[in-house]
């Protein structure tokens, strides 16, 4: 296949999947065990098709290059970290990932806020395609200090100026967690003390947006007089009444923001993880709420296609996926980076949701 026909491809499935689409949509939390393990997790939403997710073991020296508006002809870089990475379309295309040093990177999608400076061929050598960010900051940086160092040295370009942009999360086995989004051109690094992320509008924005919210609480609202009347609780819960239930970004970043901050501390990391799945269980998004009425609906079970959650402290990715609902795991610790070969291998082999039949007897 011609350079010219994978790139138009990568552009059509890849990049263009993230230009204004069906339900592309990703909802990220964080979560904190009381043995002070952080634990990242994410979804990751796409109504148009499937995306045809792979995860990708990357070993310590493998070698890659970025596309650019012109083909594959970007920065050359090369990983010092060995890490595990979930992709979408193209195995280079790495949406959430973490390295063996125990820094977690995911991409989310950005639409109509975020704007990348200019593709200019002369600085190609240093230009890095967003859909491949994640894949260079995990090979690359082992800390969220070395993140912002790192993106200092780059330009950050769209392989397609007609594609949207994205924006990022890192988080660094301390627990300290950023949030990267290019604005005219410019990086900017937000410090995320919340753990919460979603979409458009900018972070900042999100973070305002949550003081509407402010009557929240958990629990039940009090009974009240309303005149002669006694208003009394249908049942548990009202202390959250109000809370939006719809699946736009602003809606999403509030009810994470107050289900991740009422969820009960576990005691393990494991517990945590699977507590993180739990909560992101509310976010998944069923195909049919994004089509208008008579247009075609795609014949994919969802439009979150896969959930993952990262345990940075023990190096562990966890996922689940609209085809297994089964959790299944890499534990990077038993991986030798030095002699693992990479590879990229499709989530999941069986397309169909596992059911298991109990015998009776």
């Amino acid at each position: 296949m011609k350079l010219k026909t994978i790139l138009t491809t990568a552009l059509a499935t890849g990049s263009l999947s993230l230009s204004v689409p069906p339900a592309s949509a990703c909802t990220g939390i964080t979560l904190k065990s009381k043995d002070n393990t952080t634990i990242v997790a994410r979804t990751i939403e796409w109504g148009g098709s499937d995306l045809n997710s792979q995860y990708v073991v990357v070993p310590r020296g493998y070698t890659q290059q970025s596309y650019t508006p012109g083909g594959v002809d970007g920065m050359v870089f090369k990983a010092r970290h060995g890490y595990v990475g979930l992709a979408v379309e193209q195995k280079e295309f790495v949406a959430e990932g973490v390295n063996e040093a125990g820094l977690s990177a995911g991409l989310f999608y950005f639409p109509q806020y975020g704007k990348y400076a200019g593709f200019d061929a002369a600085q190609k050598d240093k230009s890095i395609a967003d859909l491949q960010l994640v894949a260079w900051i995990l090979g690359e940086c082992s800390t969220v200090d070395e993140v912002q160092e790192a993106v200092g040295r780059v330009r950050i370009v769209s392989i397609d100026p007609r594609a949207s942009t994205v924006h990022w999360r890192f988080t660094d086995p301390s627990g300290r967690q950023v949030v990267l989004e290019v604005i005219d051109g410019t990086p900017r690094f937000y410090e995320d003390h919340l753990g919460v992320l979603t979409n458009s509008p900018g972070f900042e924005w999100q973070l305002t947006n949550l003081n509407n919210y402010v009557n929240l609480v958990p629990g039940n609202a009090p009974a009240q007089e309303l005149g002669d009347i006694r208003l009394n609780s249908f049942g548990a819960g009202t202390g959250f009444l109000g809370i939006p239930g719809d699946v736009t970004p602003p809606s999403r970043f509030v009810r994470a923001a107050f289900y991740q901050a009422t969820a009960p501390k576990q005691a393990t990391a494991l517990q945590t993880v699977l507590q993180g799945f739990q909560i992101l269980n509310n976010f998944d998004i069923p195909i049919g709420i994004e089509f208008a009425a008579g247009q075609p609906v795609t014949d994919i079970p969802s439009a979150t296609q896969w959930t993952s959650a990262t345990d940075m402290k023990n190096r562990t990715i966890y996922f689940r996926t609209m085809y297994n609902s089964a959790i299944r795991s890499i534990d990077l610790r038993t991986i030798d980076f030095a002699k693992v070969r990479y590879r990229a291998v499709p989530l999941d082999t069986r397309k169909q949701q596992p059911v298991e039949a109990l015998t009776i007897r």
